[in-house]
């Protein structure tokens, strides 16, 4: 039986002061630190520069407003049943893709599947697990319409039934991977319908240009529903990964807004640029993933929990970073809502004792002066990434460690690691929703990105029990301890957690720093 209480579109819409229209229309050039990989959001790596993107293009069953806010989108209102496994989303009328196809229950119904379909090899397929088979489809173990997942009422009604009540579902509505599919474009052009002269988007903007790694060029969508309100005539995104070059484009107005500026910069910024440069508290980690498949070195726990111990977190924290991260101990982010963060054992044990009870491990796994231990370290190209690399890489030297440090560009770097092509590789994780199993869940085996293959019974057992318990405090209680296993297993290196650095255009308007530093385009304007 539904509950009578239906959130309305009358309740959630933006605040008169966000919906008023400057006079001033102009296009928003944005410096993104890497390469979008598709648009087709099946084929999508992760990548926060990622989601900027397709967030601004595509529209989910809600939206964020600038603070990160949900607000309706695609579905004007919905309900849950008594025992929370039944969502009903009400489709809006009027709203359509940028070819003036309408948007139905059924886009999103043949988009999640298409995300699922294991001959898409989706690394973000397990964002939908908590819908009922979503894994069991994902897997090859049950066909495509076994997804619990429905459209009724000609496409003006989407049904979802979960596996079990899932305190975050709504949060996962506004991420790129529950973004609906274009099925009549899919159906008549097959993988080439993303292609500029066919693909249409049913978000604020759409894209009309894409220059390989230079630029992506995007106007303002006609058929958006509520076109009236985008100020911005379209949005660039240029690919910068150079992070000081961007600065300097930035200066010299070619940028209006500059994603993740170098944390060696950001004395100077403050002081030079002081209403641009925005720094605030993200959930976001930085840490660096141990390959375990079977035969490498890093397969090893000794030689993994030796490697953690080596590393001077504050050291890069506020020497190397100049303090414009924080110090990790742990795979949790601090400020992640009803939980306990959970560190490595040795956390605040003097360097000394560390050092020696490193040096013991390494010799205990056949490692030492006579017999050194060549790593190979990848990073996706940064100067920061960079230094840090060369930072780590010097702490680990005193265990007769030889590391060799391999850059790449963000796209090739993270396809390289996830074929497990590396010893010891560096990644990051930005929440997508605003819960300790957000971060877990990459550790959890077979997940798309736990890129080091690390495999834990214990860990999974916690996460799968998590996963089906509703009472909050005792779900807690399972994700600390499952957290509690992967830093005992060493089965990461924790480094440093994020804050937002981002120089900001001061006359932009619709621009807030928050703490998933997401900024969609559709509420940003120019003042006049």
């Amino acid at each position: 039986m539904k509950n009578s209480v239906r959130l309305m579109v009358a309740t959630l819409t933006m605040t008169s002061a966000l919906a008023t229209t400057p006079a001033l229309a102009r296009t928003l050039n944005i410096g993104a630190i890497g390469e979008l990989a598709s648009f087709d959001t099946s084929q999508v790596s992760g990548g926060t520069w990622e989601s900027d993107i397709l967030m601004d293009v595509y529209e989910g069953l809600v939206k964020e407003n600038p603070s990160g806010k949900l607000l309706p989108g695609m579905a004007t209102s919905w309900e849950t049943s008594d025992d929370g496994l039944t969502w009903t989303f009400h489709m809006r009328d009027g709203a359509n893709w940028s070819d003036g196809t309408p948007v139905t229950a059924d886009d999103f119904v043949f988009g999640w599947r298409h995300l699922l379909n294991p001959a898409n090899a989706s690394k973000y397929a397990y964002n939908l697990y908590p819908i009922k088979n979503a894994e069991a489809v994902s897997t090859g173990k049950q066909p495509l319409d076994a997804l619990g997942v429905a459209s009724r009422d000609n496409g003006k009604t989407l049904e979802v039934t979960l596996n079990q009540p899932t305190p975050y579902f709504l949060q996962l509505m506004a991420h790129y991977t529950a973004f609906p599919q274009p099925k009549h474009l899919v159906e008549k052009y097959g993988k080439d319908w993303t292609g500029m002269e066919h693909i249409a988007t049913n978000g604020a903007f759409h894209p009309v240009q894409w220059v390989s790694q230079s630029r992506i060029t995007t106007e303002k969508n006609p058929a958006y529903y509520d076109v009236s309100q985008v100020a911005l005539d379209g949005v660039n995104y240029f690919t910068s990964e150079d992070r000081n070059a961007g600065i300097s484009r930035f200066r010299s107005g070619q940028f209006d807004v500059l994603r993740e500026y170098p944390s060696n910069r950001y004395q100077w910024l403050k002081e030079n640029l002081p209403d641009a440069t925005h720094m605030s508290p993200m959930l976001g980690n930085y840490y660096y993933v141990f390959n375990q498949r079977k035969g490498e070195p890093t397969a090893d726990p000794r030689v993994r929990e030796a490697l953690n111990l080596a590393i001077r977190r504050d050291v890069l924290a506020k020497q190397i970073m100049g303090g414009t991260f924080l110090p990790a101990y742990a795979f949790v982010p601090p400020g992640v809502n009803n939980y306990t963060r959970q560190p490595l054992a040795f956390k605040g044990e003097p360097m000394a004792e560390r050092m020696k009870r490193a040096r013991a491990l390494m010799k205990d796994a056949g490692y030492g002066p006579d017999h050194p231990l060549t790593l190979n370290l990848r990073y996706n190209s940064s100067d920061e990434h960079k230094k840090i690399a060369i930072a780590v890489a010097a702490m680990w030297k005193p265990l007769g460690v030889k590391t060799q440090l391999q850059q790449a560009e963000a796209t090739v770097h993270y396809q390289a690691i996830a074929e497990g092509d590396f010893n010891v590789a560096r990644a990051a994780w930005i929440a997508d929703y605003d819960d300790a199993e957000n971060f877990l869940s990459l550790l959890s085996t077979g997940a798309g990105n736990n890129y080091g293959a690390y495999s834990s019974p214990a860990f999974d057992a916690d996460m799968k029990k998590a996963a089906n318990t509703a009472d909050p405090a005792a779900r807690e209680k399972l994700l600390e301890h499952a957290e509690a296993i992967a830093m005992q297993d060493n089965a990461v290196a924790p480094l440093l957690f994020y804050v937002t650095r981002n120089l900001v255009n001061p006359d932009l308007e619709g621009w807030e720093d928050n703490v998933k530093d997401n900024h969609p385009s559709r509420w940003v304007s120019f003042k006049e």
